[in-house]
Formats: C-alpha cells, sequence, structure tokens
C-alpha cells in the first residue's frame, strides 16, 4: 500500500485537555490563517479531574464527557488516528495505519497511558470483586458501586502507586470520601479503611501533608507508607504488597479486602518512551520554563508526558498552555523561547463530602494559594470551586484558549 504524506505548520500529537488548549490559544492567538492539526484517536473526550466525586456519587460520568469533534476550535484539522512513531529529526510523524505527517513546529500531548499489567492479576479482576479504580472512565462508575453497597464490618483498602503519576491527591481523596460515606451510613465504627502508598509521606509537599495526615486520623485512616501493590487475587480478596523501606525492602505483606480501589502505575506511551523525544525514563524532555524541547527547538510539549517535575493536573496544564503559545510564536517571529512556568500545579483534596483542601504550589513546593483563604483549611467554598466553578472554567475558558485566570500568589508565606 503507498504512503499517504501530508503536511501541517503546526501538529498537535494529543487532543486532550493540553492538546485542545494549546489549539484554541493558537487560533486566538495566531495569524488568522495558521495552519493547525490535531491528532487524536479517542471519540470522547473527559474531564478527568471529577473522577474522583463520580467514584463518590458527587457527579456523573455523563456530565464529564462530551464529543471529541465538538470541542476542536474552528479551522483546526481534526485527524482521528494515533501517532505510532515520532521522528523529530526528519519533522515527521507516522500514523496507525501508514500515513506520514510532517510538520514545521510540533506539540506532544500524548498523555500517560495506564499500566494495569504491572499489578499481578489486576487486569483479570479490575472491575469485578471489589477491585475498582477512579483513574479509568471503564471503572469509575464500579467505584461508586462498591461503596454504596458496603457492609457491616467491611474491609477497605486504597492504594497510591509511585510517582509519577497524574494527580498526586486522588488516591488519598478516594479514601477520605469512603470513610465519610461510612460515617454518614452509620458503617464507620465496625468497618476498616487502609491507605498504602508507596511514598514515606502521605503528600510531597510539607505543608499540605502536615494537614492530611490530621485528616486522615480524624477518618480513623490506617497510613501504611513506602508499602507498593504488586498482586491481587480477586477471588480470594486479598492485595499483596512490597515494602520499599531500607530496613524491610522486599518483604511482602497480604491483606483482605470487600473493596479495593487501585491508583495504577503510570508511563508515556510506548511511541513516545522509544522515540529521540524521551530522557533516560520515557518523558519528552523539554526545558522545565520553556515547555520547549532540549534538542529539537521545533517541538515542544506539556501536559502529563513531559519531563517538568511538577505535579501531573489539569491545573499545571491551564498554566503551561499559554507558555507553549507564546514561545511557539516566537519561533515562527525567529525570537528566543522566553521562561514563563513556574511549576504550577493545584491538587483540590476532597477531604469529605462538602469539604476540600485547595493545595496549590510551584516547584520545589513552594505553597502558592489564589484566593485570599487558609491555604491548609479544609473549606465548603473550595468544595464549590472544584464541584461547579472548575467544570466550568475547563469547558468554557481553558478548552476555549482564554489565558485570563485569577493569578496564584507567588509572595505567599507559610506560617511559622
Amino acid at each position: 500500500m503507498s504512503q499517504v504524506t501530508k503536511h501541517h505548520r503546526v501538529l498537535i500529537a494529543g487532543g486532550g485537555a493540553a492538546g485542545i488548549t494549546v489549539a484554541a490559544r493558537l487560533k486566538r492567538k495566531g495569524p488568522a490563517d495558521l495552519d493547525i492539526a490535531i491528532v487524536e484517536p479517542s471519540d470522547a473526550h473527559y474531564y478527568q479531574p471529577a473522577f474522583t466525586l463520580v467514584g463518590a456519587g458527587a457527579y456523573t460520568l455523563d456530565a464529564t464527557r462530551k464529543a471529541e469533534a465538538k470541542l476542536i476550535p474552528p479551522g483546526v484539522k481534526y485527524i482521528r488516528g494515533q501517532v505510532k512513531e515520532f521522528d523529530p529529526a526528519n519533522n515527521r510523524v507516522k500514523l496507525a495505519g501508514g500515513t506520514t505527517i510532517t510538520y514545521d513546529y510540533l506539540v506532544v500531548a500524548t498523555g500517560v497511558k495506564l499500566d494495569w499489567s504491572k499489578i499481578e492479576g489486576l487486569r483479570e479482576t479490575l472491575g469485578r470483586n471489589g477491585v475498582c479504580s477512579n483513574y479509568s472512565p471503564d471503572y469509575v462508575n464500579y467505584t461508586w458501586e462498591c461503596v454504596r453497597n458496603l457492609n457491616t464490618g467491611a474491609k477497605t483498602v486504597f492504594t497510591q502507586a509511585p510517582l509519577p503519576f497524574k494527580c498526586p491527591g486522588a488516591p488519598q481523596k478516594a479514601a477520605y470520601l469512603t470513610a465519610d460515606h461510612m460515617n454518614r451510613n452509620g458503617l464507620r465504627e465496625s468497618c476498616d479503611v487502609q491507605f498504602f502508598t508507596h511514598a514515606p509521606v502521605i503528600f510531597g509537599v510539607p505543608f499540605f501533608a502536615r494537614e492530611l495526615v490530621k485528616v486522615a486520623a480524624r477518618h480513623k485512616i490506617g497510613v501504611n507508607y513506602q508499602h507498593n501493590l504488586v498482586a491481587v487475587d480477586g477471588a480470594g480478596k486479598t492485595a499483596t504488597f512490597e515494602r520499599v523501606s531500607d530496613a524491610a525492602r522486599g518483604e511482602r505483606v497480604t491483606v483482605p479486602f470487600d473493596l479495593l480501589h487501585v491508583s495504577p502505575a503510570q508511563s508515556p506511551h510506548d511511541e513516545v518512551r522509544s522515540s529521540a523525544l524521551a530522557n533516560a525514563a520515557g518523558w519528552v524532555e523539554v526545558d522545565q520554563a520553556t515547555m520547549q524541547h532540549v534538542k529539537f527547538p521545533n517541538v515542544f510539549s506539556l501536559g502529563d508526558v513531559c519531563s517538568t517535575p511538577n505535579s501531573k493536573t489539569a491545573a499545571a496544564v491551564r498554566k503551561q498552555a499559554p507558555v507553549v503559545v507564546r514561545n511557539l510564536l516566537h519561533m515562527m517571529a525567529k525570537e528566543t523561547a522566553e521562561k514563563g512556568y513556574d511549576g504550577y500545579a493545584s491538587c483540590p483534596l476532597t477531604t469529605a463530602y462538602g469539604k476540600v483542601i485547595m493545595a496549590e504550589f510551584t516547584y520545589g513546593g513552594k505553597v502558592t494559594p489564589t484566593l485570599p483563604l487558609d491555604p491548609a483549611k479544609e473549606s465548603a467554598i473550595n468544595w464549590q470551586i472544584k464541584t461547579t466553578g472548575l467544570p466550568i472554567l475547563y469547558w468554557n475558558y481553558m478548552l476555549k484558549g482564554h489565558e485570563w485566570f485569577p493569578k496564584h500568589n507567588t509572595a505567599f508565606v507559610e506560617p511559622k
């Protein structure tokens, strides 16, 4: 079969939050006739930050989903397909099926893949036997089914994978909401809630970790540090963890469960990992302030797939996208890329129904709140922002290419 070759001025690999936002912003700020194409294999686009709420019965999956084609900005070419090979030395990509696309500028926004198979037995039992996960639209409704069907004496287990993975607060948010649901239904005193994390701390930013330890204690959640889920026996209702601390490295612990919520290991897609774009760990290697590739100046990357050492959240994309667009336009004008991304990320930590700690921070874990509220405290206002404000911001502003958003306070000083 003969190979078809097409060319676009700007090619965006990935039509998720990052890809759509960059395309929409380019249409607003770039030349009117700028030729832009998005390659995306999925026909459905999800607002993933709400999956935690779906798994807790506080949001519907349908409300998180829109047709991909309807989100593509007017004037942007939508190519339904998947990039299978990146060839940045020759400014081209190859799609599944054989089509080759050349470009002047490339934006890589392919996100991450969920590595269910890294945990023995997980794929075979996921979605049944009480094994659930909020990380996929395929299973998030089953999380709520498992939670609402819990009975007296239930044993619940929540796991957190090794970093990096998207939305690092999501695994413990599921635990908090489940414990709160139990309490509201008179089950908490008889049930057991255990949280197992690969990390040595409950959260990577100490300012918020101090508060989250208190939240876990209030919910009577057992927190087990430096444990990594390695195997699941769905029929036998047991989960096996490997200890990763220096003192007990390699030891295995098996625990019973009635509900097991899993956060899977996550990694770049194979076509990214095997390309010249990737660093040793497989992520697209960019300058952490300009979002420009360190070897190929006409390539930019943002979102979950890039190498920036920030928390992988939609809020990070919201701050990265304008930087990518400005620097793409600089490149087109033969100008130097400018630094603009400070590592901002936001993690709305749902600590109970109606309560959220809005964790906002930049590189190095510097706390940078947006609102003039105590960032360490749970707030009903933050719950409204999480459940109502942020979805509106996402669909109607971010994905439409608007850049104006409230500024985060980089001058905030943590109280002693």
